[in-house]
């Protein structure tokens, strides 16, 4: 069943809040974010029940997103150091829900720790994948590379090469868009499922893309991107927390 949304909530580079009871804390690190503009249409099929593409100005988005997880912990826990930090890449896409919230829905998330993939798959429904993959930095310019070992389809790979550039003093309301994203959207044994996030405002730096060979956003059912992204953003990173489950249609109910 599809949702038509109430007025989805404004777009917002900060939070609106932290969660009370946070059940997952870990660190974003330096992240490339590249996204390409997409056919809502091309996009709905492949959204959990409950929600539809989120447009600016008309137009969806696809985003691939390269980065270093850190210290993944629960209940605000310290974090693990060697399980709970890996290098992570994922294939987002952006929903909004029939109460205007705002979300990305992830089609693909290659990590390379095989028992936070499991976890992952287990206890959130989410489809990580585990794959082989290193971050490499050298002055300004980073490389960020994956070739997937586990489920599948085996030996999708990507390849990012940046420079980081100054510093986004001003972000516009698109760069807002793609990264200020305050919960994620999925289903979790056929219920619809909103996890909130919070995090500090996004430091964000204009990049120059010098490589980008990627395979992960066909393997994940969308069409291959044509042409440049219309957008490339470098962040060294933010804390994290993610609440419990939200409540209400799309969300799981929680006592």
């Amino acid at each position: 069943m599809t949702y038509t949304p109430v007025r989805p909530e404004p777009i917002t580079a900060d939070p609106p809040g932290y969660p009370a009871r946070a059940l997952l804390t870990q660190s974003w690190l330096d992240l490339a974010f590249v996204h390409w503009a997409a056919d809502p249409a091309d996009v709905a099929p492949l959204l959990p029940a409950g929600t539809v593409p989120d447009t600016l100005d008309g137009a969806t988005y696809v985003g691939l997103v390269a980065f270093r997880m850190h210290r993944v912990g629960w209940f605000r826990l310290p974090g693990v150091p060697y399980l709970g930090s890996f290098p992570e890449t994922n294939v987002r896409l952006y929903s909004v829900d029939g109460q205007g919230r705002r979300g990305v829905v992830f089609r693909s998330l290659d990590a390379s720790r095989l028992i936070p993939v499991a976890v992952g798959r287990a206890a959130f429904g989410l489809p990580y994948l585990w794959s082989k993959m290193s971050v490499r930095r050298d002055g300004d310019v980073l490389v960020y590379a994956s070739r997937r070992r586990w489920p599948g389809p085996r030996g999708a790979r990507t390849r990012i090469a940046l420079r980081v550039g100054e510093r986004v003093e001003e972000p516009s309301e698109l760069e807002h868009f793609l990264t200020a994203r305050w919960g994620l959207h999925s289903a979790f044994f056929g219920r619809s499922l909103y996890l909130p996030n919070s995090h500090p405002r996004w430091p964000l730096h204009h990049a120059e893309l010098l490589d980008c060979e990627d395979e992960l956003v066909a393997a994940s059912g969308l069409p291959r991107p044509v042409g440049a992204p219309v957008s490339v953003l470098y962040s060294p990173g933010v804390p994290v927390e993610f609440g419990r489950p939200g409540r209400g249609p799309a969300g799981i109910p929680t006592p």
